[in-house]
């Protein structure tokens, strides 16, 4: 349909606000989004509508736009309910970027406008479809009880005998019919690892194939364009359909895709519903990372709590899990976090329920994971009072990835790694810096192995790497001072280099003929080095107790 048209139709509370020059555009499909970085779920021609919840300053205006003008969409749409009038810094936006803007009134849904949307391109093609549409408001306001995907998909079973389920990339089952038997966790994994690597294949739609003799056809939701490479699709989801899709006309292919856009609406819900998780776990993470005292990290883990621990009030235990999306087509931190927030769910666990205690933020291109663990009782209940249970095994790193691994594996393309590790359960605020630094070097060991996606926890960390994130910073600081400060303070004053030869005298394991050659030195300058070291610090470099102590602080420092 025309944007021109859309803007004729009453009931829909839509004002122009610019692009007049631009109402010949075609709309093909609708999106209700607050992201501050919407683009890995658009495919360009769609009708961007937006709360304006992702704008805290007239800054983020300009760069919001400017994603939505890349991705080719048709028009973005502001809904007046939350400021008011449209601000006019996004005017501005729109206009230096050729991209229509239209003002919502407060008091027109966007299940509306998106109804109406998805009914005008589907037109009369489609005309099952409208039992669907039909039925959105529902899905968008009804609770737990009876909204949600399964309202859609309950309609395509009733009113066009197609059995169909919503899966994760993992292969963990979102949404299925309710009076159908859940789909096996072997298949839902093998249709997952088909729809991913159909993805990196750049494949049509929909991709038919067969598991245990069964025919399905895999409508990717919100997938990239045909060619476009994004890496693992950590973040999208699959629609299912047990059938088979060889000789079905346009009509039934539009419809199929039309319900992909309503289920998108669940996934923008489900995903907005993360974001303060993630902006709480990202400050607790920050202190732990910059060092941080306890007592502020102990402070700002009570005032998350209500966030992150709903209806669990305080965790006595935690672990930190560490994850890296690495390679030409992996998708970098923002892959990782996505993918970390999916495989901390149980593969049998649906609905938005089971991630309410996941708090992945990303420190870089890594993602970070606070995973809380009650403690348990003698009788094997979780509680919520440390003194009343004992410590959690907590989270195993390979079998976190056994049940993920196949489709995983087949997102993958040439030079992409996953690598995941996990630490040990610390039961204080203290023990969280310790905790980060385990998970990782637990995935370095995990990131050594080969394979794309691998793992590795805490039990296989078998040197002082285990020892040393686990020190106290004051006891740190005393033991570093006491050897490594006279040799800094000399180097200050006569740069005389003694620092990086004590370094390059324990890495060629006291050896001087090797040391001189590294460093280019003559034999006799190197023991006038080391010498000058020993006279400083009052040690010997003969001996092995010394030697291991100046290695344990220059690896402190």
């Amino acid at each position: 349909m025309r944007l021109r048209a859309l803007l004729r139709t009453d009931g829909l509370g839509l004002r122009l606000l610019g692009g007049e020059d631009e109402l010949d555009r075609t709309v093909r499909g609708v999106m209700t989004t607050d992201l501050r970085d919407p683009s890995r779920y658009l495919s360009g021609g769609e009708l961007v509508l937006t709360g304006l919840a992702w704008r805290h300053d007239p800054a983020d205006s300009e760069p919001f736009v400017r994603i939505l003008a890349a991705a080719g969409v048709s028009a973005l749409a502001a809904g007046e309910a939350e400021l008011g009038a449209v601000p006019e810094d996004l005017v501005e936006a729109c206009a230096r970027h050729r991209l229509p803007l239209l003002a919502v009134n407060e008091s027109v849904a966007f299940a509306t406008i998106t109804e109406h949307v998805v009914r005008r391109v589907s037109g009369e093609r489609a005309g099952d479809l409208a039992a669907v549409v039909d039925r959105h408001r529902r899905m968008m306001t009804a609770g737990p009880a009876g909204g949600g995907p399964e309202v859609v998909l309950d309609l395509l079973g009733s009113d066009l005998d197609l059995r169909a389920w919503v899966l994760s990339p993992t292969g963990r089952r979102v949404a299925g019919p309710r009076d159908q038997e859940p789909l096996s966790h072997e298949t839902a994994s093998r249709l997952a690892a088909d729809g991913l690597a159909a993805v990196r294949a750049g494949r049509r739609r929909p991709v038919r194939t067969t598991v245990d003799g069964e025919a399905y056809a895999l409508f990717p939701i919100r997938s990239a364009p045909s060619g476009t490479s994004r890496g693992p699709a950590v973040a999208d989801w699959l629609l299912a359909v047990r059938a088979d899709a060889a000789d079905w006309p346009e009509e039934r292919l539009d419809l199929l895709d039309g319900v992909t856009q309503l289920i998108a609406v669940e996934r923008d819900r489900r995903e907005a519903a993360r974001t303060v998780r993630r902006r709480l776990a990202g400050e607790v993470l920050e202190l732990v990372q910059s060092g941080a005292a306890p007592a502020e990290i102990a402070a700002r883990l009570r005032v998350a709590a209500p966030v992150l621990l709903p209806g669990l009030g305080a965790a006595p235990h935690w672990q930190v899990v560490v994850a890296t999306a690495e390679g030409p087509g992996a998708g970098g931190g923002q892959a990782a976090q996505a993918l970390l927030e999916e495989i901390l769910v149980a593969p049998d666990a649906p609905g938005p329920e089971p991630a309410d205690r996941i708090a992945v933020a990303r420190l870089g291109e890594e993602a970070v994971a606070l995973v809380p663990l009650p403690s348990v009782a003698a009788d094997g209940a979780p509680t919520g009072e440390e003194a009343d249970g004992e410590a959690p095994e907590g989270l195993v790193a390979e079998e976190l990835l056994d049940a993920v691994r196949l489709p995983l594996s087949a997102g993958l393309g040439d030079g992409d790694r996953i690598t995941l590790g996990v630490s040990a359960a610390v039961h204080s605020a203290e023990g969280l810096r310790g905790a980060l630094e385990e998970a990782r070097h637990a995935r370095r060991v995990a990131a050594a192995r080969p394979g794309s996606v691998c793992a590795a926890g805490h039990q296989e960390l078998a040197s002082h790497v285990l020892l040393l994130p686990f020190v106290p910073d004051d006891v740190r600081r005393a033991f570093t001072a006491r050897l490594l400060d006279p040799l800094r303070d000399y180097d200050r004053r006569h740069r005389a280099e003694l620092v990086p030869t004590l370094e390059a005298f324990l890495d060629s394991d006291g050896s001087w003929t090797r040391c001189a050659a590294r460093l280019h030195l003559h034999v006799n300058t190197l023991r006038y080095r080391v010498g000058r070291i020993e006279q400083l610090t009052g040690r010997d470099l003969s001996r092995l107790e010394d030697k291991l102590d100046f290695f344990l602080a220059l690896r402190m420092s």
